[in-house]
């Protein structure tokens, strides 16, 4: 699996032994770094259990141990647009000078 922007990959010891305890990360970018065959830098941001981005960081991972985390949140369904009705404005003259 190639990650991709946007991607939340859970990133353990599979991944690389830096990973004793695992993290959640969200993906930027796939480096472009000249790197062995299988393993991958990848620029992005560490998730809290709430999921939001806490540090970023630039991580060197085998490919094979990565895990795409699934989609958790739906996506939010569009509501239909409701005009609220306008006051009328009461027009009065306005004494000037």
């Amino acid at each position: 699996m190639l990650p991709r922007s946007g991607d939340v990959l859970h990133v353990t010891r599979a991944a690389s032994v830096q990973f004793l305890r695992p993290i959640k990360f969200r993906v930027i970018r796939v480096l472009d770094w000249p790197t062995y065959d299988g393993w991958l830098w990848l620029d992005g941001y560490e998730l809290n259990a709430a999921g939001d981005a806490v540090n970023r960081r630039s991580i060197f991972v085998q490919r094979q141990g990565l895990q795409q985390v699934p989609q958790q949140r739906p996506v939010p369904q569009q509501r239909p647009h409701t005009a609220r009705q306008r006051r009328p404005v009461s027009r009065t003259p306005v004494r000037v000078g």
